[in-house]
């Protein structure tokens, strides 16, 4: 009984750590598509304050191409759409594994103190 205790422990744990990791990989992406939104959202300003007689140039690779205002407006304003909708579905990724990982800790909890409570009794070696 010891043993499978021990070893139903050790799987805890190993859950934990890899929904900890899940987690912080989640957090990252968040970050990065909060500065890609802020970039685009400056972007969007400068596009603003242009009149149509204005030109726009697009960098694709290593080269300037003239682009239409109202093109580029339009580029801009999808791509905050897409990033925004991907900062919503990373915020729900998130809540979810924050309350699987809750879950564990609650788990890993109750098992600790099972172990603890068979050491005690000295059903299990140190």
């Amino acid at each position: 009984m010891a043993q499978q205790l021990q070893e139903k422990l050790q799987s805890e744990v190993t859950k934990y750590q890899q929904l900890q990791k899940d987690i912080s990989t989640s957090m990252s992406a968040r970050q990065k598509l909060e500065a890609q939104l802020t970039e685009n959202n400056i972007v969007k300003e400068e596009l603003s304050l242009l009149e149509e007689s204005n030109t726009v140039f697009k960098l694709i690779g290593p080269v300037l191409v003239k682009q239409d205002l109202d093109e580029a407006r339009s580029t801009v304003d999808k791509r905050l759409q897409y990033i925004n909708g991907e900062i919503k579905r990373h915020e729900i990724v998130m809540k979810d594994l924050e309350q699987k990982s809750e879950k564990h800790r609650t788990t890993l909890t109750k098992l600790q103190q099972e172990y603890q409570q068979a050491q005690a009794k000295g059903q299990v070696k140190a």
